[in-house]
């Protein structure tokens, strides 16, 4: 039995792993044009500062995997700019919001050393100073997918109180498409500012992840608002190696595990997602599927990735 592209047997693993998911056939939807509901939230040029980091041999960066984010972010008035420098008190200074996507070890840049162990993209003195930028008013926004993304950023989350499961979540029962979860309001979707917005315009009653890993929150982060609660069945698979299965794989189930979450720490905000590509626009496979933003399936995405962004930037109202 193949262990790349094969069916994960089993009533609880019904999800097909097929090659249209592999990451080597995702790339970014160069076509994607951001449309706002309303009008944007700042004047173009003149919104708050947000460092998109490409520091750390990132999957998505703001001129590849992640300028569909750049464009939607710039259309609602936010400025946005690459960071190309490590992490200290000057490299952070300027930036009311961090994003950190998919950061990965130069020990597993390359596709082929996706596998474990998955070493951290932070060294100590990095983890400690975007700890205390946060505390001090700073607002991060840390993306990790499955692995070895989620191990990548296991050291700097667990400083911050969040513990990822470096694996591949896997729902109970397939969506339309391989890896497809959908979380409902009422279905995984909590109830929050960023899921209501600021009007009816800005409410979110559905998003779309596609695969990625998943997260608990520890003890100390109590007041933390979970935003996207994994499904009953979900399995968390920990391969070895990043998209090879086999009878033999670990997995354990994921029941109420998260794939997104937000909470405060000192001054300062932060948001936790445990996928990526709902936050981009890219097509995948031959037939250049869309997935993410672009999806007709996961009209909620744009909406959602602003209203977190206008959370982490304080235009909505604290909650």
């Amino acid at each position: 039995m193949s262990t790349i592209v094969r069916a994960l047997a089993g009533a609880t693993l019904a999800v097909a792993f097929a090659t249209t998911t592999l990451p080597s056939q995702q790339v970014v939807d160069t076509t994607f044009v951001p449309r706002l509901r309303g009008a944007p939230t700042y004047v173009r040029g003149k919104g708050p500062v947000v460092l998109i980091d490409q520091a750390h041999n990132n999957f998505h960066t703001a001129s590849g995997g992640y300028a569909p984010f750049r464009k939607l972010l710039e259309a609602d008035g936010f400025v946005v700019r690459p960071n190309a420098a490590r992490f200290d008190s000057a490299s952070l200074g300027a930036a009311r919001v961090l994003v950190i996507a998919n950061a990965v070890s130069a020990q597993n840049r390359a596709r082929d050393t996706w596998r474990l162990p998955s070493h951290s993209a932070f060294d100590a003195a990095e983890i400690a100073s975007v700890a205390s930028w946060v505390r001090r008013g700073g607002s991060l926004l840390l993306i990790a997918d499955h692995m070895p993304f989620a191990g990548a950023a296991d050291s700097l989350a667990s400083a911050l109180g969040v513990y990822f499961a470096n694996g591949f979540a896997v729902p109970a029962t397939a969506g339309k498409r391989p890896g497809e979860i959908v979380f409902r309001r009422g279905g995984g979707l909590v109830r929050h500012i960023i899921t209501d917005g600021r009007s009816a315009l800005e409410r979110v009653d559905s998003v779309v992840s596609f695969t990625g890993s998943a997260f608990r929150l520890g003890v100390s982060v109590p007041d933390a608002a979970p935003l996207m609660r994994l499904p009953a069945g979900t399995r968390m698979r920990m391969p070895i190696v990043a998209w090879e299965f086999s009878d033999s794989t670990p997995e354990f189930r994921g029941d109420d595990m998260l794939q997104g979450a937000v909470f405060r720490l000192g001054a300062g905000r932060i948001g936790v997602f445990g996928e990526a590509a709902m936050f981009s626009a890219q097509v995948t496979g031959p037939e250049r599927s869309p997935m993410g933003m672009n999806a007709p399936y996961a009209a909620g995405n744009p909406q959602f990735v602003l209203n977190t962004l206008h959370w982490l930037a304080r235009s909505l109202a604290a909650r």
